[in-house]
């Protein structure tokens, strides 16, 4: 299916998430919260005027309803649309506060939350945002049993999400992190999230229970390959198209090549984590990393995620127009090359 079936499907329905996001952030009560939230949506400027300032591509809350279409039941996505919602809300919470832990002044070409209003504020619009995400998902017209097991299903996710990013926020500070430890914290900082997506849609939508786990499971697959490729792109990537200029060798992070070429090379190890950032040859530094194999390496292991997520997608049996959007959405997120 092209991938102008998603741009069609998305342009469509999403409208409809939005608005339900609107709704409840702007039950906030205090003009000042309700900006701050409304801000980091791309709802508003700084001043809290009505503006349209990118707001991400909205990827998950298409995963919730395309999940959901997935039973080929008419109310669907209409019952899967305040979770759709809600998983765009608790994302955003989540990048609200990643941006306060990792000190970053610009998200989506504009600063910060924290940059304008301070960290305390902007820590208690995340909170506001994380309990908001909740509010919109118990907006399911969907049966209360199914509301009730997604809400199961959200709540494990969030401590999901916290996990990985205490996972990784404590990698920082070690030398020894291993690549299978890398895909133990991904597994939670990225895949968490579209798992659920996946997963809270077909329940809403009113799958049985072994398609829910099919669609969980390519979620999570998913996840894990979208993260793996992008490391890629952090290292080979071009830098016009990614933004990252070479940041993620500059910034000694630990990605997925990068710890699979340390296992296999003490001395590339040495000296990625304990020589100077500053007058480190970054060009070499990519050499080295290619001479381990790590770069055929994540290729193959983010190749592999895919096509076992797909797997489990084709096996589902569900309707045959969401399968094959969800198929085409997985294609365009794997073979993106920024």
């Amino acid at each position: 299916m092209p991938n102008q079936a998603i741009a069609n499907f998305i342009a469509e329905r999403i409208p409809a998430v939005e608005a339900n996001m609107r709704s409840v952030v702007d039950s906030a009560g205090v003009e000042g919260l309700r900006t701050m939230l409304r801000y980091h949506l791309g709802f508003a400027d700084a001043q809290g005027r009505s503006e349209r300032a990118p707001g991400g591509k909205r990827i998950r809350p298409a995963l919730v309803l395309l999940s959901a279409m997935a039973a080929g039941q008419p109310a669907a996505i209409a019952a899967a649309t305040p979770a759709a919602a809600a998983v765009e809300l608790l994302h955003n919470f989540s990048l609200i506060h990643d941006d306060i832990e990792d000190g970053d002044t610009l998200r989506r070409g504009r600063p910060t939350l924290w940059k304008v209003w301070g960290i305390a504020q902007s820590i208690n619009t995340g909170d506001a945002m994380f309990a908001m995400a909740h509010q919109a998902l118990l907006g399911s017209v969907a049966p209360a049993e199914r509301v009730l097991r997604a809400m199961h299903v959200f709540a494990s996710m969030c401590v999901g999400l916290t996990r990985g990013q205490h996972l990784d926020i404590s990698f920082e500070q070690r030398t020894d992190v291993t690549a299978t430890e890398y895909l133990d914290m991904i597994a939670g900082k990225t895949a968490a999230l579209t798992e659920a997506c996946c997963e809270i849609g077909a329940i809403l939508g009113g799958s049985d229970d072994a398609q829910i786990a099919a669609l969980a499971r390519f979620g999570r697959d998913l996840g894990v390959a979208f993260q793996i490729q992008d490391d890629a792109l952090g290292i080979w990537g071009d830098p016009i198209r990614t933004g990252k200029a070479d940041s993620d060798l500059a910034h000694r992070k630990k990605t997925y090549p990068v710890l699979v070429a340390a296992e296999r090379d003490p001395i590339f190890r040495a000296r990625y984590f304990d020589g100077d950032v500053e007058s480190r040859d970054l060009a070499s530094l990519r050499e080295m990393i290619e001479a381990t194999g790590a770069r055929e390496a994540t290729e193959a292991a983010a190749t592999a995620t895919y096509d076992r997520g797909l797997e489990s997608l084709s096996g589902c049996g569900g309707a045959p127009e969401a399968i094959g959007m969800l198929s085409a959405l997985a294609h365009s997120l794997f073979a993106r090359a920024a």
